[in-house]
């Protein structure tokens, strides 16, 4: 199996601060570095360590320019962003990128792939079942020796 451990949880919001708030006051966990995406956000950690890309990210909308959330991680009711529907997707790092494509490929499964920015992570994002997201972050390396980075 290729999973190593969870990467991280995101949480969309209308409220950012608020978020912002809670993770940092009530969680204890450190605002840290987060790639330059077209949308706000923050990307917490434990303590001092961002060795890892963070444990929490937090989603902002931008009521005035939602275009680049939308073309990121696609569109949702804010409506829908309450309760459990605030959980955005959930993340592992990985390696075996070659191995998962090819299982997506050969069951028909649909996925979206991309890079981050500054980052050099592989990313494929999948929906499970039940429609959740599962974000597969893979070295950019692997993708670069399959040519797709």
């Amino acid at each position: 199996m290729g999973i190593s451990k969870l990467g991280h949880y995101s949480i969309r919001t209308t409220d950012l601060e608020a978020s912002r708030r809670f993770y940092t006051t009530i969680l204890e966990l450190k605002e840290g570095f987060r790639p330059p995406f077209r949308f706000p956000g923050i990307w917490l950690y434990r303590g001092g360590d961002e060795a890892d890309f963070g444990v929490v990210h937090i989603i902002g909308i931008d009521r005035a320019d939602p275009q680049g959330l939308k073309d990121y991680l696609g569109d949702k009711d804010e409506s829908a962003l309450a309760g459990s529907g605030v959980v955005d997707h959930v993340a592992f790092l990985a390696t075996g990128l070659e191995r998962m494509r090819a299982r997506l490929e050969a069951a028909g499964h649909p996925y979206t792939e991309r890079t981050v920015p500054s980052l050099g992570l592989y990313q494929l994002f999948i929906a499970d079942p039940s429609g959740v997201t599962v974000e597969m972050n893979y070295p950019n390396e692997e993708a670069r020796s399959l040519g797709l980075a």
